[in-house]
């Protein structure tokens, strides 16, 4: 194939209904067949061919930004994602005088009756992704062979640690090891040795389980969209199994599951992350803690990550991810070097050790023989909010791995950020039991009384405690400008159809979204609200995680080495496209678009991948004519589906295999 050029006659690439740019064809690693990737550069790399600091130039050099009323949507998923969000929402507020009751008996009765269920699935992906690490899969590169990596080492990791971690950290870092230290579920509380099991706990919480999740759900989306040209999406990730049935029904319920639990995990962490800015605050110059304080940080906290979101991925979060994390470490090396830091050392061995020694048995206590209740405030919640949060973990790494190895990439996001997160909670844990244990004491009771605060009543301890009470503030409201901004890309991504450049507005909408939903829930229910959403959303998706380590299997145990699907073009985190000057949604694959150029040049639309130039509408096209009758093929008409399956086969004459 490829007897037919997909540029217009000035060598743009146009980017309407039916060419390379378009719907599910630009979802596709935006190259849709092999031939569309031939115009890429071959390199995978991220600039066009404008070169540095031509942001929003062609190739044939002309300026054209896309404007900022662009659509790019699947409606199905967008749609019901965004009635059953606000739905939520809603209730909340209409229900407040009896949500707090609603939300506690909500949490009880899942963590109780599926809390096995959530214990099982952690284990069999962190053992699937260990086997897939050290197997004969793990030199595919995500790409092809000739795939560069988009990001410096350096930058991959710092956005792997925002994303994959962030306000937590920073949340439980004191809080946690203090709980567990006092309120021992294996250990008689207040000991020594509850000390020693209070980081195991912890470690279990934060370290393999939750990394390995991750790295299935990003390497799964890695694998199906830049190996075998299927939209950056959850649903692609299913074709072994599925087959076409992923563009149908089934396909649009998995990305509604993913785009729910995605939205309601990151508002989870957003709301942790305000109560701690609104401690710190009160702590450092006497603000009130209340509902009304947090709903103003959250209002101004989202404000900036609107910023970032405009910013775009490369000039917005790798930059601000880079910034932080070169702030937490700022602040991880004071405490270590003015702390107890011989303590500190011991027991960063210490711990690792301990971890790997009981991993086993931890990783598979259920409670049974106590008959107890304290999982479902910790391990199950945990692992609630981590399924619940990988659709947008694992997309934002998928979306930054591109040209990785499948080992590089396991090693990368399972070994390395799990040892930084180990070493975080060894300095500021640890050096929490030091002062328990050895000093003063004081911030068990603290922990008791008010979780957020634990950090700052540590950081009294030690000198320039303004000052580094200060600095977790700025490090706390970086975290939730940069999980608010790849969270919106992530939500964006799913319902754009897997557009993995979708226009600003929408990531707007959810960013702000994901705000208004953190606010819902704080004001509804405070901690036990937050909570719940995790657990609640993360249950279903638990099931769909399950499925993957199948799909995922099937798919890598059929690949055969071929060329892969470069990433779209773009400069500074902005896609490079020539779209149409009048505003005209089309439809391809249940997939509407609704794009407008700002720039004065125009350029002709590019006629459709194997269609002769002079050929009238067709089914990729458009075929009927008129807004309406798109949108009715936008929710499964038959002839989009015709068109794709046609798109489809010219796609496997090119030489990929996609089952």
């Amino acid at each position: 194939m490829g007897d037919e050029d997909p540029r217009n006659e000035d060598g743009t690439v146009a980017s309407d209904g039916g060419t390379q740019e378009s719907g599910a064809a630009r979802g596709r690693g935006s190259a849709g067949s092999r031939e569309g990737a031939q115009d890429q550069p071959s390199s995978g790399s991220p600039r066009a061919s404008g070169g540095e600091g031509d942001e929003g130039a062609d190739d044939g050099g002309t300026r054209v930004k896309e404007s900022w009323f662009a659509v790019d949507i699947h409606p199905w998923v967008f749609f019901t994602s965004a009635f059953l969000i606000f739905g939520s929402v809603i209730l909340t507020i209409v229900y407040h005088a009896h949500v707090d009751e609603i939300f506690a008996s909500l949490q009880a009765n899942v963590a109780a009756g599926a809390g096995w269920f959530f214990v099982m699935t952690m284990n069999v992906v962190l053992v699937f992704i260990v086997v897939v690490m050290v197997g004969r899969h793990g030199d595919i590169r995500l790409g092809g062979s000739d795939a560069k990596p988009e990001f410096s080492t350096l930058g991959w990791f710092a956005m792997l640690f925002s994303a994959g971690m962030g306000i937590g950290l920073l949340f439980y870092s004191v809080a946690e090891p203090m709980f567990h230290y006092i309120s021992s579920p294996v250990a008689e509380p207040g000991t020594a040795e509850a000390a020693r099991r209070a980081m195991d706990l912890t470690f279990l919480h934060w370290g393999l389980h939750p990394w390995a999740i991750y790295a299935m759900v990003g390497l799964a989306l890695a694998f199906f969209s830049f190996n075998k040209g299927l939209p950056l999406s959850i649903r692609s990730v299913f074709y072994p199994v599925l087959g076409e049935r992923i563009h149908g029904a089934i396909g649009n319920l998995i990305d509604i599951l993913a785009t729910v639990a995605t939205l309601f995990g990151v508002a989870t962490s957003l709301g942790l992350g305000v109560q701690q800015v609104n401690a710190g605050l009160n702590h450092l110059f006497g603000l009130e803690q209340s509902p009304m304080v947090q709903l103003v940080l959250i209002a101004g906290i989202t404000g900036l990550a609107t910023w970032s979101v405009v910013m775009g991925l490369s000039a917005g979060i790798r930059r601000l991810s880079e910034i932080n994390l070169v702030f937490a470490a700022l602040l991880c090396l004071f405490v270590l070097i003015v702390g107890p830091t011989i303590f500190i050392l011991n027991a960063f061995g210490e711990n690792l050790g301990h971890y790997i020694q009981y991993l086993p048995q931890l990783a598979t206590w259920n409670e049974t023989y106590e008959a107890t209740t304290w999982q479902e405030g910790w391990t199950v919640f945990y692992w609630g909010w981590w399924i619940a949060w990988s659709p947008f973990v694992g997309m934002f790494i998928a979306r930054v791995s591109y040209g990785r190895t499948i080992r590089q990439f396991t090693l990368g996001v399972l070994l390395v950020p799990t040892l930084i997160t180990f070493l975080w909670f060894t300095i500021f844990g640890n050096s929490a039991l030091h002062v328990e244990l050895f000093g003063a004491g004081g911030i068990a009771r603290v922990v008791q009384d008010n979780i957020p605060v634990a950090l700052f009543v540590l950081l009294e301890h030690f000198p320039l405690d303004f000052v580094t009470s200060l600095l977790t503030v700025v490090v706390i409201v970086m975290f939730f400008v940069t999980s608010s901004d790849s969270g919106s890309m992530v939500i964006d991504i799913i319902t754009a159809g897997g557009n993995p450049d979708p226009p600003v507005l929408q990531r707007l909408f959810w960013a702000i979204t994901e705000g208004a939903v953190a606010a819902a829930l704080l004001v509804g229910g405070g901690l036990v609200a937050l909570q719940t959403a995790a657990i609640t959303t993360g249950l279903p998706f638990a099931l769909v995680l399950l499925f993957m380590v199948y799909s995922l299997f099937r798919g890598l145990a059929q690949y055969r080495e071929a060329p892969g699907f470069s990433m779209p073009p773009y400069l500074h985190g902005r896609l490079t496209r020539t779209v149409p000057s009048r505003p005209q949604p089309d439809v391809v694959h249940g997939h509407m678009i609704l794009t407008r150029q700002t720039g004065k040049a125009r350029r002709r639309r590019a006629p459709a991948r194997g269609a002769r130039p002079d050929a009238g509408p067709g089914p990729e096209s458009g075929g009927e004519k008129g807004l309406g009758a798109r949108i009715r093929r936008a929710f499964g008409g038959r002839r989009a589906s015709e068109g794709r399956r046609a798109g489809e086969g010219r796609h496997d004459e090119g030489g990929g295999d996609r089952s």
